[in-house]
């Protein structure tokens, strides 16, 4: 058992615990870090389950803080927008901010064996994989594992421990799920996913525009597509697992063919063979969990530990950056007195987790249903109309999120306000012709 000064265990060496581990190095800690899988530098992970990320300003401020911006962005493709493509085929280009504002397609693999190299190499974490954690006492910061190879127990301790280890994290269950008064809850939503990979042209190029995020909307579910570096595009259905139209009723060769030549025409004109990509990839369901405290004695969750959420508003791992940054600042500000950053850790980020967990379930319906919705889109032109006349007074929800580094909470808050304002407007039956008026400006105005 080791107990260096200023050590840290991290369980967990996923993109999380891999930034975190830099974090902890420039601070000066000696940094372990255990994780159940083996080396994914190493791994076939073609036919795993990892939708495309998407970086947005959080993540890069978390990555900019250890240096580490400029290396990570030759490995992300920019997006400025969504493409929406209908059921004849036709895309529209929705801008997601104002001109030249992106948000950055990254393959989660590429990213975390990225991240992981760095993490060994430059932060000079020790590395040690296929280890189960098992057991964790808490106060004491030791951690006990099980080789998942040759079923040897091991244990180690160290001054902090950090539970990265994701929505299932063992460090919860082991640890925190044990203390008395600790909430925890896990829902899963009734939609499902599966991946699906879009290969390159011959040429290698991209068969769809690389600079956007496309999305076949069909009301009850949906299909996305993010570009990879290599010219194919990492592509996900999103639909329920039982129903009319879900799923469960497609089960055969025949059955999956039909539903994307009825249902996605210009998808399937680009990827004749999507069965083959179908089998290829397993069908996987979607949980937010929440839980409290995050924190107790010597340790800690970050990321999906603490707060795992679904996929829709590309948000779950700048929100697990976000945890680095807020972490490292309460570390330098309180002088490594971890009782008390740990503290102010959780009483700072809980809202700021539930907000972005709810963020991700209102914008599913935003993207599934409302984005091929006229009235929607009209909307969105009034809202961006207005703020660009008054930046001050006006900033999209979506861009509180994406572009900024405003409080989950906060923005959740605004968010709500500018609905209500918004509904009031939308109300107006004459909206459509005058939508860019000055006496629709005033109204807003009176409203705010």
């Amino acid at each position: 058992m080791k107990n260096e000064e200023k050590s840290a265990i991290i369980v967990g060496a996923g993109l999380v615990g891999s930034l975190w581990a830099v974090y902890l190095a420039q601070a000066g800690y000696k940094v372990r870090i255990y994780e159940r899988r083996g080396d994914i530098r190493t791994a076939d992970i073609s036919a795993g389950k990892s939708i495309n990320l998407a970086m947005s300003e959080r993540g890069w401020t978390a990555l900019r803080e250890v240096g580490l911006e400029d290396r990570i962005r030759k490995i992300a493709i920019p997006m400025y927008g969504r493409i929406m493509h209908d059921i004849d085929g036709q895309g529209t280009f929705q801008p997601y901010g104002k001109e030249g504002q992106a948000i950055f397609s990254v393959s989660r693999a590429g990213l975390n064996a990225e991240l992981i190299t760095i993490a060994e190499q430059e932060g000079k974490a020790e590395m040690n994989f296929n280890k189960r954690c098992i057991g964790v006492d808490l106060e004491q910061g030791i951690v006990q594992f099980e080789d998942t190879e040759t079923r040897e127990k091991m244990s180690d301790q160290a001054t902090v421990v950090f539970g990265t280890d994701g929505a299932f994290s063992a460090v919860r269950y082991e640890g925190m799920q044990k203390l008395d008064r600790f909430n925890y809850s896990q829902e899963y939503i009734e939609d499902g996913y599966r991946e699906l990979l879009l290969p390159a042209n011959e040429d290698g190029s991209h068969k769809l525009d690389k600079n956007a995020l496309h999305i076949w909307p069909r009301n009850r579910f949906m299909l996305i597509a993010l570009a990879n570096e290599n010219g194919s595009f990492t592509c996900t259905l999103f639909m329920p697992f039982e129903g009319k139209v879900s799923f469960s009723n497609l089960n055969t060769d025949e059955q999956i063919t039909a539903f994307f030549q009825t249902t996605f025409p210009d998808f399937y004109k680009i990827h004749p063979d999507v069965v083959s990509s179908w089998k290829a990839h397993p069908l996987s369901s979607l949980a937010i969990i929440r839980c409290y405290p995050w924190t107790s004695g010597r340790t800690a969750l970050m990321g999906d530990a603490a707060h795992a959420t679904v996929p829709f508003y590309g948000q779950g791992m700048n929100a697990g950056f976000e945890d680095c940054t807020v972490m490292s600042k309460l570390l330098k500000q309180h002088k490594e007195n971890w009782p008390v950053i740990f503290k102010d850790f959780q009483e700072l980020r809980k809202p700021d987790g539930d907000a972005v967990q709810d963020l991700s379930k209102e914008n599913y319906f935003v993207m599934r249903d409302f984005v091929a919705d006229p009235k929607f889109l009209l909307q969105k032109k009034i809202e961006g109309r207005f703020s660009q006349l008054h930046p001050d007074k006006w900033i999209p929800l979506y861009t509180q999120v994406s572009f900024t580094n405003t409080r989950y909470s906060v923005a959740h808050q605004t968010g709500k306000r500018q609905d209500e304002i918004m509904r009031k407007v939308m109300a107006r039956p004459d909206i459509e012709k005058i939508w860019d008026s000055v006496e629709v400006e005033q109204e807003i105005l009176g409203l705010i």
